[in-house]
């Protein structure tokens, strides 16, 4: 597995380090240091794009759902000296009435989700998912596509506990939305229909 590379600084990483990375990376700062990782792959893409139109419909649009969530890909979070990038996130209306006017979100989200590729999956299981916690996320999602697994974690007491760990073929009804039904052949980048919905 290839990490994702740090870039040595020779000092604490600052925003206009991100506002200065290359357009074809994604640029975060991770507990002072500067970190940059490749575009998505497009099986990686495609799975983070399904997965959010699922989650959209009845849960931002209020769709077949409650409604009473944004839900957005790729938001810039910057939460204290921490500027991280999850794949996609959500926020309760209750919380956030409004979308801020800046480029970036300074409210922890409080649903996100991680779609794990070799070159980020070490990053995103520890020091990203201990800085999640920090700022109070409810709720992660990491979904691998290559070994078609879906962890769904929730914060109790400041640490993730996993609440359900789903692969193979069928639909994934999980919290905080329960309302999707979520076709994992399709996030595999598999379309061969909707499978049985997982227990």
């Amino acid at each position: 597995m290839q990490p994702v590379p740090q870039v040595n600084l020779g000092r604490p990483a600052v925003y206009q380090d991100v506002i200065d990375a290359p357009e074809h990376v994604v640029a975060e700062i991770v507990d002072g240091e500067f970190w940059t990782s490749p575009r998505p792959a497009p099986r990686h893409a495609r799975a983070s794009s399904l997965l959010g139109a699922d989650i959209v419909g009845p849960y931002d649009k209020g769709r077949d759902g409650p409604g009473g969530w944004w839900i957005l890909d790729e938001p810039e979070l910057h939460l204290g000296n921490d500027v991280l990038v999850p794949d996609l996130a959500g926020w309760r209306r209750e919380r956030m009435p409004r979308l801020p006017e800046t480029a970036f979100f300074p409210l922890a989200p409080d649903w996100l989700c991680e779609v794990l590729s070799p070159h980020t999956a070490r990053l995103d299981r520890t020091r990203k998912l201990r800085i999640y916690a920090r700022h109070g996320v409810s709720h992660a999602w990491l979904i691998d596509p290559i070994a078609r697994v879906v962890e769904v974690l929730r914060r109790h007491e400041g640490l993730w506990a996993i609440v359900a760990t789903h692969g193979g073929p069928g639909v994934l009804q999980a919290e905080p939305f329960p309302a999707a039904a979520i076709d994992l052949e399709l996030l595999w980048g598999e379309p061969t229909g909707a499978g049985t919905p997982i227990p």
